[in-house]
């Protein structure tokens, strides 16, 4: 019980986070841009000052937010953030405009500055400026008003601002990540609980407890539910989660094994694979009537199934054509072709939030990888290699993706661990996501603003 009220406490704290904006931008211009397109970029050179404030506490939620801003720009590989002990200026001297020579002599081409004030309500009050310190100009500024316990998600707000307008592209700080959390040792007496957290880690939090050994969670586009599979008195099913009310509902109870689930992108639908009589096909079901239509009728395993973005066709692997292979189909289930045509077998495709991609797993000779190819089967790409990958999931952007990684095991059968990793589309930029334990099967929720309930 105090775990639930603690959830949901935290969640009205996040509910408060979007009182206040205010917007001010600066004269439009290409100058200071990130061009993520290319293969290869060179980071921008940017500074981030702590955020000042007129009391001590106010200096405490200043510092931290600016650290907080800082991890998530150098996370992306497209920022280098230059060390403070360089700084010329002081921060607490920034008044209105900075001294750009003095910011421009350190190299630094775009500069953050911040103030903090704590509001005769209670609340907290941060505001941000972005300048472009070779035009002496300010790119934008904001504002935002939130409880104080809500800090760190203030920071990942500017931290998007800031990304968008230096990339053009959207944000994906202000997000979360489920994943299945493992313990214990290998074998059937492995725990596997739902556990949820920031983007960079932090807030984490159990939704299970391990009664039941659950995988595949996915969020859903629209809402603040996940739909995932659990094995319950040995059988495996399908269930939503609510993550406001922790109520979980059944989904369905329908063939030998149901699994794989994955939301339509307007939230409606789930398409999931269910296994009858040993022949596993793809089927979807519609949330508010429950009705179920199978769209797959064929002896072979068709698994994995995916929307694309406008919901008008559906990419899953199948070992219909002698090994496992991607394939898409339309909706209703028809005009069913091959897109995957490389050496190895493919697994677990997803698409791309911006529709003009696939990522997928792909095992060759002993070793897994995740890649990306475009909807038609063309510019397949291969993105992470190792011993063993898999369970790729996007971010909001369509810029970066996560997925697990397991080590192999010595000789003696210890090891195995599986973690998270992220890597962007250059393939360039790996990285290890921080969980407590051991953790898979990761998904990547929308932004929060845009998932919760209205």
């Amino acid at each position: 019980m105090a775990q639930r009220k603690m959830f949901n406490s935290l969640w009205a704290m996040a509910a408060s986070v979007m009182l206040g904006l205010v917007l001010w931008a600066g004269p439009a211009h290409a100058v200071l841009k990130i061009d993520i397109t290319r293969g290869t970029v060179e980071p921008l050179p940017i500074a981030v000052t702590p955020f000042n404030g007129s009391r001590q506490d106010e200096n405490d939620y200043g510092q931290r937010i600016a650290d907080v801003i800082t991890a998530d720009l150098e996370r992306t590989g497209l920022f280098r953030t230059i060390d403070r002990g360089a700084y010329i200026e002081d921060p607490k001297a920034i008044q209105l405009t900075p001294r750009f020579a003095d910011w421009r002599v350190i190299g630094s081409d775009a500069l953050v500055t911040g103030q903090v004030r704590m509001l005769p309500d209670g609340r907290l009050r941060a505001e941000f400026r972005l300048w472009d310190t070779a035009l002496e100009s300010q790119e934008i500024g904001k504002a935002i008003a939130t409880q104080p316990d809500n800090w760190r998600r203030v920071a990942h707000l500017i931290a998007d601002a800031i990304y968008e307008r230096l990339t053009g592209e959207r944000g994906y700080f202000d997000t979360r990540i489920v994943y299945v959390a493992e313990s214990g040792p290998k074998g059937p007496k492995r725990v596997h609980r739902l556990a949820i957290m920031d983007q960079d880690g932090a807030n984490h939090r159990y939704l299970t407890y391990g009664e039941d050994q659950v995988l595949t969670p996915r969020f859903s586009p629209s809402r603040q539910e996940i739909t995932y599979m659990a094995f319950r008195n040995n059988q495996a099913r399908v269930y939503i989660l609510d993550l406001e009310t922790q109520q979980q509902e059944l989904l369905s109870n329908l063939g030998d094994m149901n699994f794989a689930p994955r939301f339509s992108p307007n939230g409606q639908q789930i398409v999931m694979s269910m296994s009858k009589r040993g022949n596993s096909d793809v089927y979807v079901m519609d949330l508010r009537s429950r009705n179920l239509k199978r769209l797959t009728d064929n002896p072979s395993i068709d698994t994995s199934p995916s929307f694309a973005p406008d919901g008008t066709q559906i990419v899953f692997n199948s070992d219909r054509g002698g090994s496992s292979q991607l394939y898409v189909m339309d909706k209703n289930g028809g005009n069913v072709r091959r897109i995957s045509f490389g050496e190895g077998r493919y697994y677990t495709p997803v698409w791309s939030p911006r529709g003009d991609l696939i990522a997928f797993t792909k095992q060759l000779k002993g070793t897994f990888y995740i890649g990306v190819i475009r909807p038609d089967g063309s510019g397949e790409r291969l993105l992470a290699d190792s011993f063993h990958n898999e369970g790729p999931t996007w971010a909001p952007n369509g810029r970066v993706l996560m997925f697990y990684r397991t080590e192999p095991t010595d000789s003696r059968g210890r090891g195995g661990r599986s973690f998270i990793y992220s890597v962007d589309l250059t393939g360039r930029n790996e990285r290890k996501v921080l969980t407590p334990g051991e953790a898979s099967d990761p998904a990547w929720s929308p932004p929060i603003s845009t998932g919760r309930n209205e």
